[in-house]
């Protein structure tokens, strides 16, 4: 049985391309939005060189902070996350619970359908909470995937991953459901045999 979702009406747009050390100035999270069914969300909200790198492609999608109804949270280091505060309104998702306010509502994150074209898996190995969104798309299934890599080199060798097996297992698993990856600090790949495992 595949992750996929079933539905295929997602959309999306990278709004940052991000970068590490060694491909960048610095390190910048890949930081995207996703929309289906009434739902608006970013994925990975994190350390950008400024606010405006987020903000100024949702306002040329015709969308404000405001608007957004959802973010995800791939884990919880700060390169991916330094900027959820930006969306007050949204609901946001990590591995265990859902968060709005002062709400929160404990739920895995294993198989949470979002619309039936969205869907939250869990995918340790990078860190031990990690999730992918997998996305429905018309054409294809975009894995949204934090940190399983950071770009399309990967590392193969994660140099903070605590458990080498497990990330393997996360990175098959997800490229068992997608046919593009979109990772934490580069731009979109396709999931074939050239991926580093």
């Amino acid at each position: 049985m595949t992750d996929a979702p079933l539905g295929r009406s997602a959309t999306y747009a990278i709004l940052n391309t991000g970068y590490t050390g060694s491909t960048g100035p610095g390190v910048a999270a890949t930081v995207s939005y996703v929309t289906d069914g009434g739902r608006h969300m970013v994925f990975d909200p994190g350390m950008v060189a400024s606010p405006d790198d987020i903000l100024g492609p949702l306002a040329g999608l015709g969308l404000t902070a405001d608007d957004i109804t959802d973010v995800v949270l791939s884990h919880h280091h700060p390169d991916n996350i330094m900027n959820a505060g930006l969306f007050p309104r949204a609901r946001v998702h990590d591995h265990k619970a859902e968060y709005l306010g002062h709400a929160w509502h404990d739920r895995d994150a294993e198989g949470y359908e979002l619309t039936p074209s969205l869907r939250l898996i869990r995918t340790p190995g990078h860190s031990p909470e990690d999730i992918t969104l997998l996305a429905g798309t018309q054409s294809g299934v975009v894995a949204f995937a934090g940190d399983l890599w950071w770009h399309s080199q990967g590392p193969a060798d994660d140099p903070v991953a605590p458990d080498r097996e497990a990330l393997r297992a996360a990175r098959l698993r997800v490229l068992a459901a997608a046919d593009l990856i979109v990772p934490g600090h580069g731009a979109p790949f396709a999931a074939d045999g050239d991926v580093p495992l």
